[in-house]
């Protein structure tokens, strides 16, 4: 396909049923939506486990970026072990090793163990979490050939994880409030390992073979200079959305409400699938370099005003405007890969974005609980806000490297081993 028809990225309802409903794809996808579906549950869940626990936003923020930086790690390299191996070895390994992983941490949690002692279990789920949306998302170049279908595959990737952002916070906020306060954290866990093996064990699934063999650099997708500005505005994005999961739940407990925080998250995913939806079918504006450092700035613009309200009402209303931002964002992070990342790396790529996503959030949680316990949940917005415009800016800077991967730097990544 053509760089010009990737950057438009434009689909209709009619390619969305075609996706859907194409042979082989109904198992995969059911699946993957079990095993994606608590990805916001589970950290949301923990966050606030532990600071019930513990008492300090600081230590839940610490504990959850520690998590989401094992994420950061662990989606390259499975990314990399499926393309080379196919997803079902790789995934049921991992499954294993995160049920195991989730399990010491919430052992540890209820011991009360330092904080020091949670951080390196909660890196160890991050690193052992299944990475079933970097498969599903290749599996589509699998199932679907190139044309207006499998773009709206890859859209439908990015919307459906906005759906989940809705309800996994929202289940977390409601569950948090049950008796054990670990309750949505385990929950939450047990669903994702059962997607994670029905995925993995699906017919279509194992289809998947591994690759011929080949030698891939360091840098493997990133060898690509677009792959690396997308990887760039990846973690703006992250960023932003990491100060305010931590602000926002300070917020609703400094309001006196702290079960509402999970519905608050909730809300800017509504308008983000709502625009997203209406975004994917006339995407503005149509270059990708011109894309991503314009709704990255906007999101950011808009995450600053989260500093206005003075009750929760008003601070919903606002979520709903900046959540706008949020799937247009995740479907041109999409629709680049398709462009920029080097043939043969599909799942790697996705996993480069999903892990400059979670650095991102990693750092935005950590930086924003400090400014949460000394300076208050206004100050977070802001910085959320200056953070996000001031990527922007350096996104803008090098939106001239968002384009086709060069032959040369395919070949380099993908040299066979037999060459």
């Amino acid at each position: 396909m053509s760089q010009s028809a990737h950057s438009e990225g434009r689909t209709t309802l009619a390619d969305y049923r075609a996706a859907l409903t194409a042979p082989g794809s109904r198992g995969p996808v059911v699946a993957s939506i079990l095993a994606r579906l608590p990805i916001a549950m589970i950290g949301i869940s923990a966050l606030l486990y532990v600071q019930r626990e513990t008492g300090s936003f600081a230590a839940a923020g610490l504990v959850s970026a520690s998590s989401l930086a094992g994420v950061s790690v662990g989606a390259v390299v499975q990314g990399r072990l499926i393309d080379r191996f196919g997803p079902s070895r790789p995934l049921l390994i991992v499954a294993a090793v995160f049920a195991l992983s989730m399990a010491s941490l919430a052992i540890a949690i209820e011991a009360h163990l330092p904080t020091f002692a949670l951080i390196p279990l909660a890196a160890a789920t991050g690193l052992s979490e299944p990475m079933v949306g970097s498969a599903s998302r290749a599996l589509w170049t699998k199932i679907l050939p190139e044309g207006p279908a499998r773009n709206a595959a890859l859209s439908y990737e990015a919307i459906s994880m906005e759906v989940f952002f809705i309800l996994g916070p929202g289940i977390a906020g409601l569950l948090i409030t049950a008796p054990w306060a670990g309750t949505g954290m385990v929950v939450g866990s047990i669903t994702m390992v059962t997607g994670a093996v029905l995925f993995a064990l699906n017919p279509t699934v194992r289809a998947w073979g591994p690759a011929p063999k080949a030698k891939t650099p360091l840098l493997g997708a990133l060898a690509s200079p677009g792959m690396r500005t997308l990887a760039l505005a990846a973690l703006g994005f992250g960023m932003v959305i990491g100060f305010v999961e931590v602000a926002v739940p300070a917020a609703a407990t400094e309001s006196g409400h702290p079960s509402l925080s999970g519905l608050l998250l909730s809300a800017w995913s509504l308008s983000s699938v709502a625009f997203g939806v209406a975004y994917s079918l006339h995407p503005w504006p149509r270059r990708l370099g011109l894309r991503l450092p314009i709704l990255l700035g906007g999101f950011g613009a808009f995450v600053a005003l989260l500093a206005l309200p003075s009750s929760l009402w008003a601070l919903a209303l606002l979520m709903l405007l900046a959540g706008a931002m949020i799937t247009p964002q995740s479907t041109t992070h999409s629709a680049a890969i398709e462009v920029v990342a080097p043939r043969g790396t599909a799942a790697e790529a996705f996993g480069w974005v999903l892990t400059a996503v979670t650095l991102g959030l990693a750092a935005g949680q950590s930086v924003s609980g400090y400014l949460v316990e000394h300076s208050g949940t206004a100050a977070a917005f802001l910085a959320a806000g200056v953070a996000g415009v001031a990527l922007a800016g350096v996104v803008w800077l090098l939106r001239g490297t968002v384009r086709a991967a060069s032959p040369a730097v395919a070949d380099t990544a993908l040299v066979g081993a037999a060459g």
